[in-house]
C-alpha cells in the first residue's frame, strides 16, 4: 500500500476523503494474504453475560477453565505462525476480561485504524489499549467513532472498496448513528457501503457473513437477511452455506489467511468439509473454551497487513 509513510498519528483522516493509503500497514480486503495480525491476550479472560452465546453457557452452568483457554489460545497463535503470519498482541489489562476479542476495539483500513466506540461498559477500556498498541507499532489512527456505539465485528470488508456494515440499534452493540458515521467516512474515500440492520441476538454481522477468498463467502443462509444475500450474489460472490447450529457456535466466524487457506475452529465441521472439498488448506485449533464466551477466531483477530488485491 502506497503514498504515505507509516508512523503513528492521532488522526489521519482527511475531511471530504482522499486520505492517502499507508505504505506499510493496512488491508483493503479480508482475504488478501495475511502477513501481520493483532490478537488479544488471554490472561484475564472469563465468561461474562455479553451475548446470547455466553448467556446460555453461563445459564447452563458450564465450568470455565482458564488453563484450557490459555492452551487453546496458544494453539491458535501457533496456527498463525505456522501459516507465516507475524503475530502482535495487545498488552494485557486485568480490568478487561474480553480483551481477547481484538476485532471489536478497532478496525483496520488502508488509511489507518478506526478506533471504535464499545457498547458494554466493561469493554470500553479496550479502545485505550488499542490506541497504545497502534502507537507502539507506529500505525496511524484514521479516526474515532463518536456519533454512537460501533464495534469492529460489524465492519465487514467484502472486497476492495466495498464494505458491509451491520448495526443492531440501541439494544445491540452497534447503533445506527455509529454505523452511518463510519459509512460516511468510507463513502468519502470512494468505497461502496451496504448497511444492514441485524437482530441483536446475532451480536455482529461477522457471525453470519465472512469472506473466504475472492468471490467466495461463508454465509449462514438461515439467519442472514435475504436482501444481503441477494446483494452478495449480485456481485457474483459464491456462497458456502453454514448451518444455523454451527453458526451460533461461531462456526461461520472464521479467518481467511489468503492463498486458499482458512483458520477456523475445530467445531466448524460443515464449513471445514466443504472447504477441503474446494482444495483449501485448513488450520483448525480447538477453541471451545473460548468460543463458549461468545466470540470466534474472526472476533479474536485484527488484520494489520494483508497483501493488496
Amino acid at each position: 500500500m502506497s503514498d504515505q509513510p507509516s508512523g503513528f498519528s492521532l488522526r489521519n483522516r482527511l475531511e471530504g476523503g482522499g486520505t492517502p493509503t499507508l505504505n506499510t500497514w493496512g488491508a483493503n480486503s479480508d482475504y488478501g494474504t495475511l502477513r501481520s495480525v493483532m490478537l488479544g491476550p488471554i490472561e484475564n479472560y472469563r465468561w461474562l453475560n455479553t451475548s446470547s452465546v455466553s448467556k446460555k453457557t453461563i445459564r447452563r452452568g458450564v465450568p470455565f477453565d482458564l488453563a484450557v483457554a490459555k492452551a487453546q489460545h496458544a494453539e491458535m497463535l501457533d496456527a498463525y505462525r505456522q501459516a507465516g503470519v507475524e503475530v502482535h498482541l495487545h498488552a494485557p489489562d486485568p480490568e478487561l476480561p474480553y480483551q481477547v476479542y481484538a476485532r471489536d476495539s478497532s478496525v483496520m483500513t488502508p488509511f489507518g485504524a478506526i478506533i471504535t466506540h464499545m457498547s458494554q461498559y466493561w469493554r470500553r477500556g479496550e479502545n485505550f489499549r488499542a490506541i497504545e498498541t497502534y502507537h507502539n507499532l507506529g500505525i496511524p489512527i484514521y479516526d474515532y467513532v463518536t456519533a454512537g456505539t460501533f464495534e469492529g465485528g460489524d465492519f465487514n470488508v467484502i472486497e476492495p472498496g466495498c464494505v458491509l456494515i451491520g448495526w443492531e440499534g440501541d439494544e445491540g452493540r452497534t447503533q445506527e448513528q455509529g454505523a452511518k458515521q463510519v459509512a460516511r467516512w468510507m463513502e468519502a474515500e470512494g468505497w461502496e457501503v451496504r448497511l444492514a440492520d441485524i437482530d441483536p441476538f446475532y451480536v455482529h454481522i461477522d457471525l453470519m457473513v465472512v469472506m473466504l477468498a475472492p468471490k467466495l463467502a461463508a454465509v449462514c443462509l438461515d439467519c442472514t437477511d435475504p436482501e444481503v444475500v441477494d446483494w452478495l450474489r449480485s456481485k457474483q460472490i459464491e456462497i458456502v452455506d453454514v448451518p444455523f447450529r454451527e453458526t451460533i457456535a461461531l462456526g461461520c466466524n472464521v479467518v481467511a489467511l489468503g492463498e486458499d487457506r482458512v483458520l477456523l475452529p475445530d467445531g466448524s465441521k460443515t464449513l471445514k468439509a466443504k472447504l477441503k472439498a474446494l482444495g483449501f488448506t485448513i488450520y483448525d485449533p480447538d477453541l471451545s473454551m473460548i468460543t463458549q464466551g461468545g466470540g470466534g477466531v474472526h472476533c479474536m483477530c485484527q488484520s494489520l497487513i494483508r497483501d493488496p488485491v
